[in-house]
């Protein structure tokens, strides 16, 4: 009994070891960047149960300015309000995206006016890019023939998903009209229809496995 005992206790040290985590980007400006709380641990369960990951079932919150920021494959950032980056922040962003890390902001509503202007500071040169549906990101795991789906009503706009590329490689998507992180959500937090959550923790899944993957 006591040999499996160690044997399980190594299994499971050895499991975490390997883990890979995900990142909450904590920023300035006042914007709830803490939203969706349950959102991202149901991602990840969902992840780990589906497309084989290993991936910490907790995610780590981060800031640009954290020295273990490269530690990440893939950093996610909502919200509702505003959003600031320093000169700074914005560097050390720029550097961990070119460096072969992923940001993916998904607007929780509100954040898309600010949003757009702390994008120009961490790629100044760039424009943001509508992404098709025929993307590699809509079938990573799962087929979306459609393209991002429609998750939340709030505007009654269709729901876009833009990029910015290094070379051919995206590095960060910016999901909008769609709310994913509310379909990652504990059921009773929005009260979603399982068919609607399902399609969200999906596409989830997609980025997820296109930013570990690419």
């Amino acid at each position: 009994m006591k040999r499996v005992f160690v044997l399980l206790l190594c299994c499971f040290f050895t499991f975490f070891a390997q883990a890979q985590e995900i990142g909450v980007l904590k920023y300035g400006g006042g914007g709830d960047w803490y939203s969706n709380p349950t959102a991202l641990p149901n991602l990840i369960k969902f992840c780990n149960e589906h497309i084989k990951t290993r991936i910490n079932p907790e995610p780590v919150t981060v800031e640009a300015s954290d020295v273990d920021l490269f530690s990440y494959p893939l950093i996610h950032m909502t919200g509702h309000g505003n959003v600031f980056f320093s000169e700074e922040d914005a560097s050390q962003l720029r550097k961990y995206l070119l460096g072969g890390g992923f940001l993916h902001i998904d607007d929780n509503y509100g954040m898309n006016e600010y949003i757009q202007k702390e994008i120009k500071k961490i790629f100044p040169n760039q424009e943001l890019k509508e992404l098709g549906a025929n993307h590699s990101i809509f079938s990573s795991a799962y087929e979306f023939p459609k393209g991002l789906p429609k998750i939340h009503e709030h505007d009654g706009k269709k729901p876009q998903a833009f990029g910015i590329f290094d070379e051919n490689r995206l590095v960060l998507l910016f999901t909008l009209e769609s709310d994913l992180g509310d379909g990652w959500e504990n059921k009773e937090v929005h009260n979603d229809p399982e068919d609607v959550r399902l399609k969200a923790l999906k596409m989830g899944a997609n980025i997820v496995k296109y930013a570990f993957e690419n």
